[in-house]
């Protein structure tokens, strides 16, 4: 199985991207939000990769996040909905809006996602809430001090607490509190400013 996949971009397009890893080319279908973030033709590239092995075919999904590739596990999870229909859902949706979409069971939102339904955005709302209520206990649990920390110094800065909350959050989803405060610092610096 294919978990991940390190090389250079040879070709993409917003739902395809062809990486040239050790001189084999590996085709794996991408959502638009990678699209975006992946860089350019010849640049190096990372990917977080789904191995889909059907009757008929092997396919690869790629995302240039844990957190994508945790939201896009957790949606194929929920019953009809493929990863076909998953990607199509996070091509929709930033991964942060959909758990929040999720969070406070705002079907209408969902059901802008282009092939969702009323009744596709019940399940999903109702099926993830679960689930990613209990990796928030886990996180927060984690990473409340370095939460604490991160907000406190951008609500110092002057950013406004709603934004801040959403970007935190994204940002340590993404990144773990691991990483160091001066790293989740400058990570959510960047994101607050194309707000």
């Amino acid at each position: 199985m294919i978990a991940y996949l390190k090389g250079t971009l040879i070709r993409k397009s917003p739902s395809q991207a062809v990486i040239d890893a050790g001189g084999v080319g590996y085709a794996a279908a991408i959502p638009l939000s990678t699209f975006i973030r992946i860089g350019e033709v010849g640049q190096p590239v990372e990917l977080h990769i789904y191995t889909h092995l059907s009757d008929s075919a092997l396919a690869l999904y790629g995302f240039s996040t844990e957190a994508e590739k945790d939201i896009f596990l957790k949606l194929i999870a929920v019953s009809g909905i493929g990863p076909k229909l998953a990607m199509n859902i996070l091509s929709g949706i930033e991964p942060a809006d959909l758990a929040e979409a999720v969070r406070t069971g705002d079907v209408a939102r969902l059901c802008l996602i282009p092939g969702i339904g009323k009744k596709t955005a019940l399940r999903i709302a109702m099926e993830l809430q679960d689930k990613l209520e209990k990796k928030e206990k886990v996180l927060a649990a984690q990473d409340s001090q370095e939460r604490e920390d991160l907000v406190s110094a951008l609500l110092n800065m002057g950013f406004r607490r709603k934004e801040v909350d959403r970007v935190v959050d994204d940002v340590l989803r993404s990144l773990t509190a691991k990483a160091g405060i001066e790293k989740l610092l400058h990570e959510s610096l960047k994101r607050l400013a194309k707000l």
